[in-house]
């Protein structure tokens, strides 16, 4: 390389968390939040980033942003099985006006998930920025990581994967599922009770969130699409693009011991097995390892 060229190489988020790992300790960059030992339980807590150009669509509301962006947080504290009790919330603003709709809409999303918006930061920024930090509380005994399936469990969904998807892509009937999302707070929580052995957000995607969890606990897995919760009104190619690739649904994917199907709740969906194999099946065949993710050129 001549003195002064640049070599381009194109990173992503997950190759770029490993420099942190590396840092920190990579037990620490391996689930959804951080855990931390307190008072004979474990305190979860979690940070997201959020910006007007690659997180918000054209058509969100400034209330829709408030909502959307307490509810990414959120939906880490429900993949840990815990319960929310505290978030904080900062915000970069290249226009004033929108901070009120912002604050409102974020602090329903505390409310109607029983935890509360308690303080943050404001400051002048040249792209609207939105940064929530999450704070839950779980007992020993409930918490669940992204690691511990065993070969043998069930796969299980919350929910349609890939309502958000088709959201984005102009499906109005799923636009609610893009602009409003629920974390699935409730059904974390007993996820845990009933003994879950592993547990994410599918907020990349399903592919993406599946790889995640072979990458932490070891174990690969078999989907079949045919068991998955039907997309209604989707259809071709766009079907798959959403249901296993498409980002932004904050739904659950767990694995359980497959006596404890019995248990599961109305919306919640059986899609596959863990399996020995380091690799993730669908219909068979290996499953592209693709959905939402950030990029660099460096």
């Amino acid at each position: 390389m001549r003195n002064g060229e640049r070599r381009c190489v194109k990173l992503d988020e997950r190759a770029l968390l490993l420099t942190v790992g590396r840092i920190i300790g990579e037990d620490r960059i391996r689930d959804d939040c951080a855990v931390i030992p307190w008072k004979g339980e474990y305190l979860v807590a979690t940070t997201d980033m959020l910006h007007r150009s690659t997180d918000f669509p054209v058509q969100m509301t400034s209330w829709q942003m408030g909502w959307h962006s307490a509810a990414v947080s959120l939906s880490d504290i429900a993949a840990m099985a815990a319960e929310p009790l505290f978030l904080l919330r900062s915000v970069g603003l290249d226009d004033p006006d929108l901070l009120g709709g912002i604050i409102t809409g974020a602090s329903y999303c505390c409310r109607e998930n029983g935890c509360e918006l308690v303080g943050g930061d404001l400051d002048a920024h040249s792209e609207c920025t939105v940064v929530s930090s999450a704070v839950g509380t779980v007992p020993p005994e409930r918490l669940v990581r992204r690691r511990g399936a065993q070969p043998g469990d069930l796969v299980v969904v919350t929910g349609v994967p890939g309502r958000a998807a088709a959201g984005l892509a102009g499906y109005r009937e799923y636009e609610r599922y893009l602009l409003e999302p629920s974390p699935r707070i409730r059904e974390g929580v007993y996820l845990g009770t009933i003994g879950a052995t592993s547990m994410m957000d599918m907020s990349d995607g399903l592919a993406l969130s599946l790889y995640d969890l072979l990458a932490a606990g070891g174990h690969g897995f078999r989907i079949d699409s045919s068991a998955m919760p039907g997309l209604k009104g989707v259809s071709g190619e766009e079907y798959p693009l959403f249901t296993l690739h498409g980002g932004g649904d904050y739904e659950l994917v767990a694995t359980l011991p497959p006596d404890r199907e019995k248990d599961l709740l109305a919306g919640m969906t059986v899609i596959g097995t863990v399996i020995d194999e380091e690799v993730v099946l669908a219909d068979g065949k290996e499953l592209e390892k693709k959905g939402y993710e950030h990029h660099w050129t460096g």
